[in-house]
């Protein structure tokens, strides 16, 4: 365990002017509280904070952010006080200890309405000081370091919510070398057999080229210096959950991968940056697609670099970043080199982020959420995605989640311009309003006069923004036809229950599900944001059970459908109960039920009178939905026997099976299985997905199997 003195050499070693007597007091005060008390490991507990303390120092904070790590558990898990600590050390640092104390005991990764509040709650730490967030990481890294010691089923619940919100967090708050450590320590957790595979072939590849990293490094070193560039080149290979990610995401075999190095060419100024890039472009060539300026157009958090990818003479691409000292130290530190110290002073670089205005860009976008729920939704579309830059045609830049569309694009520069929508120009091609936007592209959008808002647009938008602004011009503009539709909506419901939909009935409902009134419930029903279904749920829990267990005959499984009409389900979405659905007519022949979200709607866009509003009867479905689920699994003995076993004991019939990869260490394939509904269907695939020869399962789409 690191002494009091080891710790103050620490804070010392970038801050000579540290207030000495407040951190050892801090340091006493935490080891008087946590006497006796013990680690899973066996260690004293005390050990923990100051573990978080050091890993702070590397970042060069100051005594207050120092001293609120090594008290962070003294309020929740001894018996000192805040008035205690705000006496001894300040009210500064007991209001950043009480923060920590409170972010410890929300539960990010619980479900439903309780983690939309708790987020909610974890933003509004944030705002208020945004070092909270950096003890609270630093926490987090630290029992992530030592999570071995935890019992198996907190370990990977600790995993999942690390990987899920804190891992994300500390990358979009620019630290990214905390990101990876913390998405690597939960992969180790979550999937150890492919961790221990990857590092295997690394040794295995290092056995037979060699370590390759020295002299790649040796090699752009020489380049520069022929170029007379100074500057430092280091070198690494990637993490492994980095690369897993990788080959998931290209659905490529490690060895098949080429970009599993990385190099960081640190220079001495922003001129020398773009010699070094012109000097290794004419050295090797240039992926294409594969280059970002990130110093002409910074990310929001500080972030400057240059990122290319350049490929040698034996086919292997290597990924090379360029930025200045004063960047590395950003791109290191990321939000928290506002606080970071050198001398005694804080450092004067010109890239770091004032947090205040970081934070201020970032929740502008949240203001507009009317409850928690969509404050959820905003949070985990814009802060967990990385992000997109796009022009305006006057120059101007857009910066946007990944995966936003002309329509994220138009609420971002107004309202009125989103609400008037009717077209975009992506670098001068007329293009629709699904197609998703890609970096340093110009987009102009295109209006008309009495244009509104339609329903289809929450299912094509992306932001925060974009959503609420649709949402709640609908429920201006058609709120009376909503009302009315849900009216009816409702009596079906509560008819089938044996109930009526009172006035009384309605406004209780409103109560408990936080509503404003009996029509804002009825409002709610008719745009399809909650169900008749959960209303009744709310008033009457038993009877809403009694009903789910009530089967529903094949002829009633859609309700919408022509007299006469029956169910034919597209195949190339596949739609099941419990997903949103919209029926395509055909002449001479009844018509298709597609998914709401199915790509192969996009051909009946200029066709809307062929367009049929269609929703799935209440109650349980007989499991005749055949779906198709994409399973990637290791090609050992038992392994597809024990698969199949696994779908069987979720009470779901295989009715199909077809190989359409096999590779030495792996086999794809695609499984038709015959389902419920969507939860089904979901319970189905995490059975699969946590056995641990799977390495991942997916819902298989094609839009080649459309009727």
């Amino acid at each position: 365990m690191i002494d009091a003195d080891d710790l103050v050499s620490l804070v010392r070693n970038y801050n000579p002017k540290t207030n000495e007597a407040l951190i050892r007091g801090a340091y006493d005060y935490a080891r008087r509280m946590h006497d006796g008390q013990k680690r899973h490991s066996g260690e004293p507990y005390f050990t923990h904070p100051v573990a978080v303390a050091a890993i702070l120092t590397e970042q060069r904070l100051d005594d207050a952010t120092i001293m609120t790590a090594l008290l962070h558990d003294t309020i929740e898990d001894t018996k000192g006080t805040y008035h205690e600590i705000a006496e001894e050390f300040g009210r500064d640092v007991a209001e950043l200890v009480d923060g920590v104390t409170k972010l410890t005991n929300l539960e990010l990764s619980s479900r439903g309405t309780k983690q939309a509040e708790n987020f909610r709650k974890l933003f509004m730490a944030m705002s208020k000081d945004l070092r909270v967030i950096l003890v609270k990481l630093a926490d987090r890294l630290h029992n992530m370091r030592t999570i071995r010691h935890m019992p198996p089923e907190k370990q990977a619940k600790k995993a999942h919510e690390t990987m899920d919100i804190y891992a994300p967090l500390a990358g979009r708050m620019g630290m990214q070398w905390m990101r990876e450590e913390l998405e690597d320590l939960s992969f180790r957790v979550l999937n150890p057999d492919a961790r221990a595979s990857i590092i295997r072939r690394f040794i295995t590849l290092q056995k037979e080229t060699g370590d390759v990293i020295p002299k790649i490094t040796d090699d752009i070193g020489a380049v520069l210096e022929k170029h007379g560039v100074k500057a430092d080149v280091f070198g690494r290979a990637k993490k492994p959950f980095s690369i897993w990610r990788k080959m998931q995401e290209k659905q490529l075999a490690f060895s098949r991968l080429s970009d599993i190095y990385g190099f960081r060419v640190i220079t001495g100024s922003e001129d020398d940056c773009y010699r070094v890039l012109g000097a290794i472009h004419q050295r090797w060539r240039a992926v294409p697609g594969r280059f970002k300026d990130y110093i002409s157009q910074p990310k929001s958090n500080g972030y400057r670099s240059i990122h290319t990818t350049v490929s040698g003479r034996d086919g292997k691409q290597v990924e090379v970043q360029i930025r200045t000292r004063q960047m590395h130290e950003v791109a290191e530190a990321g939000v928290a080199a506002h606080w970071a110290y050198r001398d005694g002073v804080r450092t004067q670089n010109p890239f770091a982020v004032d947090p205040a205005k970081w934070l201020e860009s970032l929740t502008e976008r949240f203001e507009n959420a009317e409850d928690n729920d969509e404050f959820l939704e905003h949070v985990k579309l814009e802060m967990y995605s990385d992000q997109v830059f796009c022009f305006t045609p006057k120059g101007d830049v857009v910066k946007l989640p990944k995966g936003a569309t002309p329509i994220d694009f138009a609420y971002s520069i107004h309202t009125r311009i989103g609400h008037s929508c009717v077209g975009a120009r992506l670098d001068g091609l007329r293009v629709p309003l699904w197609t998703r936007l890609k970096n340093g592209q110009s987009v102009e959008i295109l209006t008309a006069e009495g244009q509104t808002p339609q329903a289809t647009w929450l299912d094509i938008a992306v932001t925060g923004r974009a959503k609420a602004a649709i949402r709640r011009n609908l429920r201006e503009v058609d709120r009376e036809r909503y009302i009315r539709l849900g009216r009816e909506l409702a009596r079906v419901a509560f008819e089938h229950n044996g109930k009526k939909a009172t006035d009384k009935a309605l406004s209780t409902a409103a109560k408990l599900l936080n509503l404003e009134n009996g029509d804002e419930v009825l409002a709610r029903i008719g745009s399809a944001e909650i169900s008749a279904r959960a209303v009744v749920a709310a008033l009457y829990p038993e009877l809403a059970q009694r009903g789910e267990q009530e089967a529903v005959e094949a002829q009633r499984a859609v309700i919408g459908l022509p007299a006469g009409s029956d169910t034919r389900r597209a195949q190339c979405c596949q739609p099941v109960p419990g997903e949103r659905i919209v029926g395509i007519t055909y002449a001479g022949r009844g018509p298709i039920v597609h998914a709401i979200d199915c790509a192969a709607l996009a051909a009946f866009d200029e066709s809307p009178e062929r367009w049929i509003d269609l929703h799935w009867s209440d109650g349980r479905h007989a499991p005749v939905h055949n779906v198709t689920i994409d399973v990637t699994m290791s090609n050992e003995k038992g392994v597809l026997g024990r698969i199949c076993t696994l779908i069987g004991e979720q009470n779901a019939n295989i009715s199909d099976l077809h190989f359409i990869d096999r590779k030495p260490d792996f086999y794809r394939l695609l499984i038709d299985v015959d389902v419920r509904d969507a939860e089904h269907l979901h319970a189905v695939m995490m059975a699969v997905e946590a056995d641990s020869d799977v390495a991942a399962v997916q819902r298989f789409r094609n839009l080649d199997r459309r009727p």
